[in-house]
């Protein structure tokens, strides 16, 4: 079996943002997530029901086109779904804009709840974004060189410097994938967008996946004997995390992390 060095899994984790960088150089004022980019080993590997991740599919191309429509040149929005949860990230010409992207996007079929990050002001620049998946592809690769806690439990979008994760999860693994992420050099903040979840749930799901032959993960591995280690050598001298609020039942908690 060959093993990968940390340089080439950084460099698999840059190439899946290989069809947003073409299209950064062009007027689109809309991106769509990477659900729709997903393959059979991603499907097997993935935390979510194939259900929830063809739902997902299907609501980030929807919500495209719905914004599509309505798009302006003071408008560049991302639309990421995840487990029917969507992150609406980028920028608007208005509130009014705002909300009414929110809107749209709530109405389509399927669609869970929104989180609405976008920002009233001038949209990011080539170079923004050029950074956001930079700072997307080394937050990627970090996760895969931990060895405590599960990748593919997360989803990275990153907006000017602000990196959301969004997934599955135990409380454990949210913490570590923070940690993770707020040691990436450029990253300003951490916004955990996560569906937190216990270990045994997540033992369950996986008993049920394999009497049902999905092939759905295990649990991720309990926590190293040096939680604080990260594959990245520098830091953001970042305050304290603060503590994920109580889990809603059904839903992501969007929590801030400076």
């Amino acid at each position: 079996m060959t093993t990968t060095t940390p340089f080439q899994r950084f460099a698999i984790a840059l190439a899946s943002g290989t069809v947003l960088v073409a299209g950064l150089s062009a007027c689109v004022p809309l991106v769509v997530g990477g659900a729709a980019a997903v393959g059979v080993g991603m499907v097997a590997t993935d935390r979510r029901s194939s259900g929830a991740q063809l739902d997902d599919q299907g609501i980030e191309l929807r919500a495209a086109a719905r914004v599509r429509e309505i798009a302006n040149d003071n408008m560049y929005v991302s639309v990421t779904s995840f487990n029917r949860q969507v992150l609406l990230t980028g920028a608007v010409g208005s509130d009014a804009d705002r909300r009414r992207v929110e809107d749209l996007v709530q109405r389509v079929d399927n669609v869970r709840s929104v989180v609405n990050e976008l920002t009233v002001g001038p949209p990011s620049t080539f170079q923004d974004r050029s950074n956001d998946l930079f700072i997307s592809g080394k937050v990627k690769a970090s996760l895969l060189d931990a060895k405590d806690i599960f990748a593919n439990s997360f989803k990275v979008v990153t907006e000017r410097g602000v990196v959301y994760l969004m997934g599955i999860a135990t409380r454990r693994e949210t913490d570590r994938a923070t940690e993770i992420a707020r040691g990436i050099s450029g990253v300003q903040k951490v916004v955990r967008v996560v569906e937190v979840v216990s270990e045994a749930e997540l033992a369950s799901q996986a008993q049920q996946a394999q009497r049902g032959g999905t092939g759905s993960p295990a649990p991720a591995p309990a926590p190293s004997s040096a939680p604080g280690s990260s594959s990245s050598s520098s830091r953001v001298p970042l305050p304290p995390m603060e503590p994920l609020p109580p889990a809603q039942p059904g839903g992501a908690t969007a929590t801030p992390v400076r």
